[in-house]
């Protein structure tokens, strides 16, 4: 089975690439989950995240933006003695902000989805091969602008490949060939 050229054969890789790269969202939950995460890899590969998800998760209250937006002090300690994440304390930090801005967001806008998919009305953009854009850089400085950090233009092109605003697989990668329906598949 052909898959993108970034996919190496590690089982938590493909498993992630086959089932859920890519796949449309629009379920607030996991949206905070994938913009966590993405600005935990930055400066580390992408199989070292995934391969700490389930510690992610536990730790940040199965991606609880609520609970995570009250974190104090004693949080943030635990965090930073919790072996099954990375122990970087401005990335741990910047999860709590980030969790306090997606709250403004929400209530600005509805839900965080409304405001992402806004910047595209809702519509997947199909392109691949690329590691920023104008949208991502668009929404970057937007989130920065609302507060949000470890959100740079490359760390939000691949949160929306991530959740399906950005289509990204390669040609000749069996999941390039889905239909719309299920490429669209509402994660």
């Amino acid at each position: 089975m052909k898959r993108c050229s970034w996919c190496n054969n590690d089982e938590v890789y493909k498993k992630y690439h086959d089932e859920e790269w890519g796949v449309e969202s629009h379920d607030d939950r996991y949206l905070f989950e994938m913009l966590i995460l993405e600005g935990a890899q930055a400066g580390l590969s992408w199989i070292t995240i995934l391969k700490k998800r389930k510690a992610y998760t536990r730790a940040f209250r199965d991606w609880n933006y609520n609970l995570v937006a009250k974190f104090g002090e004693a949080d943030i300690g635990m965090l930073m003695r919790d072996e099954g994440i990375v122990r970087n304390r401005l990335k741990i930090l910047s999860a709590i902000n980030n969790a306090k801005r997606f709250l403004e967001i929400r209530d600005e806008f509805g839900s965080f989805s409304n405001y992402l998919w806004g910047f595209v009305g809702g519509k997947v953009v199909v392109e691949s091969g690329l590691t920023r854009s104008d949208l991502s850089d668009e929404i970057s400085k937007d989130l920065k602008r609302r507060g949000f950090s470890f959100v740079g233009s490359t760390i939000v092109y691949a949160f929306l490949q991530a959740v399906g605003v950005v289509w990204g697989h390669e040609v000749g990668c069996f999941c390039e060939e889905r239909d719309n329906g299920e490429k669209n598949g509402n994660k």
